[in-house]
C-alpha cells in the first residue's frame, strides 16, 4: 500500500499545482479583458468628442461644458486602466522598472532596456 500511497499524494499534489496555474490564468485572463474593455471605452471618448467638436464647429455651439466632462471622463478611465496594468503586472510577477516602464523577469537587479536600478518595491 505505500506505493499506491505515494501515488495518490503525488497525483493529488500534481493536481493542486495544475488548479493553481489554471487560476493564475483566469485571473490574468480576466485582467487582460478587463483592459481591453477600458481600451475600447477610452477610444469611444475620444471619437463622441471629435464628434462634438465637430457638430460644434458646424453650427457655431458652444460645447465646452461637454468637452470637459469628456476628458474628465476619459482621465477616470486611464486611472482604471493604470490600476488594471499594476494587477496584471502583478499577477505576472514581474518587476516593473519605474524609470522607462520595461517589464523585467523576477530576480531581475537591473532593467534590461534602461539598466536602471530595479527594487521589489
Amino acid at each position: 500500500m505505500g506505493l499506491f500511497e505515494d501515488v495518490v499524494v503525488n497525483a493529488r499534489t500534481a493536481v493542486n499545482v495544475v488548479g493553481k496555474k489554471a487560476s493564475q490564468i483566469v485571473d490574468v485572463s480576466k485582467l487582460r479583458i478587463s483592459a481591453a474593455d477600458l481600451n475600447n471605452e477610452i477610444s469611444k471618448r475620444f471619437e463622441a468628442i471629435g464628434r462634438t467638436v465637430y457638430e460644434a464647429k458646424k453650427t457655431g455651439n458652444d460645447t465646452s461644458d461637454l468637452i470637459a466632462e469628456s476628458v474628465t471622463a476619459i482621465d477616470d478611465l486611464y486611472e482604471q486602466l493604470d490600476a488594471v496594468n499594476d494587477q496584471l503586472s502583478a499577477a505576472r510577477a514581474k518587476l516593473v522598472c519605474k524609470n522607462c516602464g520595461q517589464e523585467n523577469t523576477q530576480g531581475s537587479v537591473y532593467c534590461s532596456k534602461c539598466g536602471h536600478k530595479l527594487s521589489n518595491d
